[in-house]
């Protein structure tokens, strides 16, 4: 029976592909307010704003590939059964070939109705979203992102992902944002090892269980650890 693996993956795993986090003094982010462009207020008023933003995104992403952290999560899936829940809306985890990946925070690629939230569509060709497109149910549409003070849709199928591995791996999140931060408390019990890969120091202080931090980029440090715990694993 193949290992359970979660994998738990933030900004920091994408950041080697040359995705900039809002934390970034020189990203994308820096031209903005998050309260401008990441809330329903700033939805409602100053749409246009919103839309724009999403829209430099997604061009962005477009220019992005999978580095090699991301491909090493997808390798996984030849001898172990695993899953990715991430803080990152960029579709690269699917691009390096992760077949089962949980979205806390929205897809970039998607828009959904701003009416109801199960209408939910794929952007399509390019990377544009029109001002004034429509979902089927007449409402407008607006991306498909979780702004802030919106509650996380996944995030109690998350917990139940967490609660059902054998080995939790985390990267490249500082575990500052909840209630996501708070996803590595529900692994089943304290012998339930916890691999942590960032080159910074997350806060760690309330976990309880094994853990082994690598201070590594991803693109780096990930690699190193999946064919550690393969190796493992084998014996």
């Amino acid at each position: 029976m193949k290992r359970r693996i979660v994998v738990f993956t933030g900004a920091g795993v994408s950041a080697d592909s040359g995705i900039a986090t809002f934390r970034d003094a020189d990203g994308l982010w820096a031209n903005y307010r998050v309260e401008d462009v990441c809330t329903p207020e700033a939805l409602k008023n100053n749409r246009a704003q919103v839309i724009e933003f999403y829209n430099l995104r997604r061009r962005e992403s477009l220019t992005k590939r999978p580095n090699a952290g991301h491909l090493a999560i997808a390798e996984m899936e030849q001898w172990a059964d695993v899953t990715v829940i991430t803080q990152n809306v960029d579709n690269l985890h699917e691009q390096a070939g992760s077949t089962r990946v949980v979205h806390l925070h929205g897809e970039l690629m998607k828009l959904r109705s701003e009416r109801n939230p199960d209408l939910i569509y794929d952007i399509g060709e390019g990377w544009e979203q029109k001002l004034d497109a429509r979902a089927e149910d007449g409402a407008l549409l607006r991306p498909h992102i979780v702004f802030f003070g919106e509650s996380v849709p996944m995030f109690d199928t998350a917990c139940r992902i967490v609660a059902s591995a054998d080995v939790l791996v985390v990267i490249g999140t500082s575990l500052a944002v909840y209630p996501a931060a708070s996803l590595v408390y529900y692994v089943r019990d304290r012998k339930v090892p916890i691999y942590l890969v960032d080159p910074g120091n997350p806060d760690t202080a309330m976990i309880r269980n094994p853990l082994t931090h690598i201070k590594e980029r991803g693109a780096v440090g990930v690699p190193q650890l999946i064919e550690r715990l393969k190796n493992e694993f084998a014996e």
